[in-house]
């Protein structure tokens, strides 16, 4: 390990105990720095980073009607002991704009001390539509979000980057659209992240290039250890696609699909990853996402959060 690594993860660990003597706060502060995302609360678990539960992991519970998704946040802080939570659209799409179920939604946060990190929005158009007019409708339809994300107290959205055309061409229509919301979402102090979600947006090089080319100060990447078909039957190597995707990097998607009998993920190596993540000198959280159908959602959850623990405890280590 570098000396400049082992200083950073001295600090790092150190913050962790520092941050648990303090309180969580739901209100998310100054802007992030590039490669950064707001300030860490109490930790659930020693080690270099902090984890936060994204909403998805429960696609399955809240489509049932088992849980409301105004008791997310509360349910992160009661069953898992985490205190940040990424929000999905698609579980509240009819109720962007509504005042009060938002605000509600903040409440419920706060009194369980568990601060809204971003919303991941779905559903509302391709920013990259060779269109004209598309393009611009799905840029405003993303607007409602945006003012959504600022009433819970979010740093972000997360965005997905859909466009057509060669490599080249949708690279500089995702690059328009994304531009263009950036520059409605800096007026609200949220920060607009593109995750490798599909398509082209799954290849490393393409999407690290698009940052560059918006070139914006609101505009980064959501890093996600999964998502690597970028056209059918075409992967991109995930771990070089990480390693591209972090230096724009703020925040990051721990995916899981299934455990062995030692508790590793059967495809991807999380020691690793995390440790490009580490190396790129990102210090928010790393979100839980669990996708798998072997395990239940709730033994999923923790299975992730288990394995990312105990490679958080091996990284802090000295070597």
């Amino acid at each position: 390990m570098s000396p400049d690594r082992r200083e950073f993860l001295g600090r790092a660990t150190g913050a962790v105990a520092a941050t648990a003597l303090g309180s969580a706060t739901a209100a998310c502060g100054p802007t992030p720095a590039r490669n950064s995302a707001p300030a860490p609360g109490p930790a659930p678990a020693p080690g270099p980073f902090q984890l936060s539960l994204a909403e998805w992991s429960l696609h399955r519970a809240i489509r049932s009607g088992r849980l409301d998704p105004l008791d997310f946040a509360p349910y992160a802080r009661e069953r898992f002991g985490l205190d940040a939570v990424e929000h999905v659209n698609q579980f509240f799409i009819e109720r962007a704009a509504d005042d009060a179920y938002l605000r509600e939604m903040r409440r419920r946060a706060d009194d369980a001390g568990v601060r809204s990190l971003l919303i991941m929005c779905d559903l509302e158009g391709a920013l990259g539509d060779p269109d004209d007019d598309a393009r611009l409708r799905a840029v405003e339809n993303h607007y409602k979000w945006v003012e959504a994300a600022s009433v819970l107290g979010c740093h972000a959205i997360r965005v997905n980057a859909d466009s057509a055309g060669d490599f080249e061409e949708q690279q500089r229509l995702a690059a328009d659209g994304i531009r263009r919301l950036a520059d409605f979402a800096e007026g609200h102090d949220i920060d607009v992240l593109v995750e490798n979600h599909g398509g082209l947006s799954n290849h490393g090089a393409w999407l690290a290039g698009l940052i560059r080319r918006v070139h914006h100060p609101r505009v980064a990447t959501l890093a996600d250890f999964g998502n690597w078909e970028y056209a059918p039957g075409e992967w991109y190597d995930r771990y070089r696609g990480v390693e591209e995707l972090m230096p724009v990097a703020r925040a990051v998607s721990a995916k899981s699909f299934d455990f062995d009998a030692s508790g590793n993920e059967t495809t991807i190596d999380y020691e690793r990853m995390m440790d490009l993540v580490l190396d790129a000198g990102y210090s928010g959280y790393v979100g839980i996402e669990y996708e798998g159908n072997r395990l239940s959602e709730e033994e999923g959850i923790r299975a992730t959060q288990r394995l990312l623990e105990r490679v958080g405890r091996s990284l802090a280590e000295p070597r």
